[in-house]
């Protein structure tokens, strides 16, 4: 089987509408769920990918356009889909830290 640094960021967001309506393969289930082990940014993206179809009444992300689908993914990812899961999540922090007025 594949452990968790085998599923990419990248690879998690083409992932996660399936993961949300539990219409993932077993096997990609579990790829997808040990990388949110490893990984806060995923974890981040994940809630409030949860957050935003429980305020939009229930809507599904297969009920929205695909030109939606993917500029909700843009506004909800970190800037670059490409960092590591360390750096995104060091970036997070750097950001929070940020708005808070603390260095």
């Amino acid at each position: 089987m594949a452990n968790a640094e085998d599923l990419t960021c990248a690879e998690l967001d083409e992932l996660v509408s399936d993961y949300v309506e539990s219409a993932l393969e077993p096997e990609e289930h579990v790829r997808l769920e040990e990388h949110l082990i490893i990984c806060e940014g995923c974890v981040n993206y994940l809630d409030q990918m949860r957050t935003t179809i429980a305020l939009t009444g229930r809507l599904r992300l297969d009920d929205l356009s695909a030109e939606a689908q993917a500029e909700l993914r843009r506004r909800a990812r970190p800037r670059s889909s490409a960092r590591s899961p360390t750096s995104r999540t060091s970036s997070a922090s750097s950001s929070a830290s940020a708005r808070s007025g603390s260095s």
